[in-house]
């Protein structure tokens, strides 16, 4: 915690965060473009940033795109705010704009709309598993209150809420055991449009620790409030594997 309070106390910093808020996948050209500093500038405080993890950064083909990673915001939202008001409104807090539109016309290697990561505590078998095994993701989903059917490519995975309609589907398209899932994102939440997109899962193993990236691609415009969401199912997934405790919508 005490890294994100010292990459958030600087004005510079903030006005970052804030520019990445307001258009996500950046490159450092784009950033220097829009601050009143040299380039140099701009990389030392995007460092400060991803040492941070309040901003993650993806190669692309030529390019190095800048995302604000909500995820440690929302573990801050979680750990103090959260259990202060009686409804889950906080979250309007973080409320990201949708991803960026278009594509760069130097290159056409597509871009995540965004990236989320964190760093948890926990083996690579357990994590696989909690990503895969469908009675897990049920057991932290902060949404869902069942799910059915275990990743296999193919085949369909589904959240379900408390009255049993389906909430949301997943398909595995790619399963590279135990580092690399790609799935489709059909939600059954938004104005009936159910317009699929795709994630993709990335887990890199830290000695006693595992990171877990979560990139998403083609999130349709209906769709732009699914980036908040991530952010708070995957702090879940890292409280539920580190503690055994989810955070769970109430209600």
């Amino acid at each position: 915690m005490d890294a994100i309070f010292k990459a958030l106390n600087d004005p510079t910093r903030r006005a970052i965060l804030d520019h990445l808020r307001d258009e996500d996948g950046q490159s450092l050209t784009q950033l220097e473009e829009r601050l009143e500093m040299t380039r140099f500038g701009v990389m030392k405080h995007l460092k400060v940033l991803e040492d941070s993890g309040l901003v993650v950064s993806t190669k692309k083909g030529r390019f190095k795109y800048h995302y604000l990673n909500a995820v440690p915001l929302q573990e801050v939202i979680d750990r103090w705010i959260e259990p202060l008001i009686a409804k889950p409104t906080a979250r309007g807090l973080i409320d990201l704009k949708r991803h960026l539109e278009g594509t760069d016309m130097l290159d056409t290697t597509p871009k995540p709309d965004f990236v989320h990561q964190t760093v948890i505590r926990t083996t690579q078998d357990a994590l696989w598993d909690a990503l895969t095994k469908a009675d897990q993701v049920a057991q932290y989903h902060f949404a869902c209150s069942a799910a059915e059917g275990d990743a296999e490519v193919g085949k369909p995975m589904k959240m379900l809420r408390k009255d049993g309609s389906t909430m949301l589907t997943q398909t595995a398209t790619v399963l590279d055991p135990k580092s690399r899932i790609e799935m489709t994102f059909e939600p059954n939440f938004v104005d009936g449009d159910t317009t699929p997109s795709r994630i993709v899962f990335l887990i890199d193993v830290e000695g006693a620790h595992c990171k877990l990236t979560c990139e998403h691609y083609d999130i349709p415009e209906a769709h732009g409030g699914v980036k908040e969401g991530w952010a708070r199912h995957i702090a879940s997934l890292k409280s539920w594997l580190e503690t055994g405790q989810a955070i769970k919508l109430e209600g």
